[in-house]
């Protein structure tokens, strides 16, 4: 959520780097800072009143004392009228409030100065790009048909349980995926990063606060009788730890990761694109937040890019990293990076990461601040990026080390699988 004071101070800026993400918000900033203007003109007659109700309750007390009777029924009748006046504009004050609440969560992010212009992915900006393509033979299979021969993942089997898009894991695909959620905790440890093992429910409050709420709401699974909700990511728990907390300055910067299964109602689709594991509901992943000074929140998001970076570069997958534009970028970032790795067999790109600066939005919504020299609490940066998605990472595996006589596991799994290959002997 965007700070008052900034749309204040700034109301030309900000409507000009949100038409960046095509966003028309000349309307409603006005709007909400005609709604800024009426409450604090409210608030200055409500307080304006009880100061006045406050005098003279003195005053009639005063009034007793010296037996000026009907001077006091007067005065108790003025400050009657005094109260009903303060409720009726305490009231208003409330509706007030509520409408410039439901305004200000309507404006989305503010995008980042290097955030390129543009209307769909197709205007992402490459940034770099590295690795070798997979020089395969013509008869590769795609993952889900590897999936099918080597009986490592079963999505049949997922739709007859649950339904399309909640795949079964077997065998070595199951030792695949463990591994992997093994390798990338692993290297986050070692990278300075706190593990937590999330929920996998949160409230409408933890919602909001990440900005899931109300942005989001029909792509998430609804637990309606408990009025909870199935994580899309382990961002969303993870960053509300911090909501509604003030941390020290000396604590920043906070470096938390995190593995969970993710659950996401995508609208359903066709075609090759979201054949296998290329979209799923239920997916595993880890993530790594970072909660960070201001000053220092860029500097932080490079070094997260190019953590993740290390990671597809152990996994010897070819990949690029692009800027997104403000058409592609979410209601709540800043600045965001998509990682893609190449897929040898489907011949496209599958995006496996985001890595993202909401600067102060979410901390503004969950009151996440921290407290410097000064004394005084201040908003604190959110930041986080998937490390890794595993579903395209698995595609992109099984796909670019297939041979004829099985598929090659990258040699930095190896410790984590117990095999470096998987054929149809171990199948």
């Amino acid at each position: 959520m965007l700070q008052l004071d900034f749309l204040r101070q700034n109301r030309d800026l900000a409507i000009r780097r949100l038409a960046v993400k095509n966003f028309d918000a000349s309307e409603l900033v006005d709007e909400i800072i005609s709604l800024d203007q009426a409450r604090k003109s409210t608030q200055k007659e409500l307080d304006d009143l009880l100061a006045q109700a406050n005098r003279l309750a003195k005053e009639i007390g005063q009034l007793y004392k010296a037996g000026c009777r009907e001077e006091a029924g007067e005065a108790k009748t003025e400050s009657a009228r005094l109260k009903q006046d303060a409720k009726e504009r305490e009231k208003q004050l409330n509706e007030t409030i509520a409408q410039l609440n439901e305004k200000l969560v309507e404006l989305p992010n503010i995008p980042h100065e290097s955030v390129p212009p543009g209307n769909s992915d197709a205007d992402n900006e490459i940034i770099h790009e590295e690795g070798s393509f997979p020089q395969l033979t013509d008869n590769v299979l795609p993952h889900w048909e590897l999936a099918s021969r080597y009986r490592i993942i079963d999505f049949e089997l997922g739709s007859k349980v649950t339904g399309a898009g909640f795949p079964f894991y077997r065998g070595q695909g199951a030792r695949l995926q463990r591994a992997l959620i093994n390798f990338f905790l692993d290297e986050a440890l070692d990278a300075g990063y706190l593990e937590y093992q999330p929920p996998l429910l949160i409230n409408e409050a933890s919602g909001f606060g990440t900005g899931q709420l109300p942005d989001k709401e029909g792509q998430m699974y609804f637990v309606g009788e408990d009025k909870l909700y199935l994580i899309p990511t382990a961002e969303v728990p993870i960053t509300n730890i911090y909501r509604n907390v003030i941390l020290k300055e000396t604590d920043l910067p906070v470096k938390n990761v995190a593995y969970s299964s993710c659950f996401r109602r995508e609208a359903g689709s066709y075609g090759k694109d979201v054949r296998g594991l290329n979209r799923l509901h239920q997916f595993d992943k880890v993530e790594i937040v970072q909660i960070e000074h201001p000053g220092r929140s860029y500097q932080t998001l490079e070094t997260m890019k190019n953590y993740i970076a290390g990671l597809l570069r152990k996994l010897e997958l070819p990949f690029r990293i692009l800027r997104l534009c403000g058409g592609d970028l979410s209601f709540t970032s800043a600045l965001t990076y998509d990682f893609e790795v190449y897929s040898a067999a489907q011949k496209r790109w599958l995006e496996v990461s985001s890595v993202s600066n909401f600067e102060t939005f979410q901390a503004n919504r969950m009151k996440l601040r921290f407290k410097g020299e000064s004394g005084k609490p201040q908003l604190a940066h959110t930041l986080n990026g998937s490390a890794l998605a595993l579903p395209r990472v698995v595609a992109a595996l099984l796909e670019n080390n297939q041979d004829e006589k099985g598929i090659s596991i990258p040699s930095a799994l190896h410790r984590y699988t117990g095999f470096a290959r998987i054929d149809d002997q171990k199948a």
